[in-house]
Formats: C-alpha cells, structure tokens, sequence
C-alpha cells in the first residue's frame, strides 16, 4: 500500500467513526485514524481547502492504529511519508502530508 492510499485510509476512517472536528458528543475523540506525527507533535486531518504547498521539511510517522480491535481489515499499520511546509503557517501549527507536494494533504496540530 503506497502512503499515499496509507494518508487517505486515515482520512476515510476517520470520517466514518466520526472523529475529528465538529463532533457533538462534547468529549474528546480518542482515535488514532488520520494522525501523523512530526516533530513530536501529532497532526490530524483538516477540511481546509485552498492551501499552497511549500518545500518539504522532511519525513512522518504514520503510527500504527486500529480503534476496532475486532475487525483487522481496518488496522492502519506503520508507516512514513513526506511532510510539507504550508505556506502562510508555521509548521507547529499545520504541514501538508503525501508521497510528493501535489498530493499532499493539510494536516493540523490535534
């Protein structure tokens, strides 16, 4: 599985179990689905469209996650892939994520 498909296989399930902003149920999500990690800091997705890719800083970590024990077809193994400046925003706020800069999706400190 290339990580890009690893990135949007985080995006997809954290979607369906309805982590994430904009939950209603007023607790914290405990998911692990869509995080990436840089710097020891812990990104999750962001809805924000209209972002522009700047130079890459580096590598990743998509840590392994599986919030459904009983059901191994969702497990999200280990993984890594490139981390991307945003342009306009520090990177201990937000970075882009993907296997190159035109498919990198925005990321933001969860």
């Amino acid at each position: 599985m290339t990580t890009a498909l690893r990135v949007l296989a985080f995006v997809l399930l954290a979607a369906l179990t309805g982590c994430g902003p904009g939950e209603e149920s007023g607790e914290a999500a405990s998911s692990c689905a869509g995080a990436v990690r840089y710097e020891n800091r812990v990104y999750l997705p962001a809805g924000e469209i209209g972002f522009t890719v700047g130079e890459r800083l580096g590598t990743a970590e998509i840590p392994e996650c599986d919030d459904t024990p009983g059901d191994s077809e969702v497990a999200i193994p280990h993984g890594t892939t490139g981390a991307y400046a945003v342009e306009g925003r520090e990177p201990a706020e937000a970075i882009a994520v993907g296997d190159t800069a035109a498919g990198a999706r925005l990321m933001e400190v969860g």
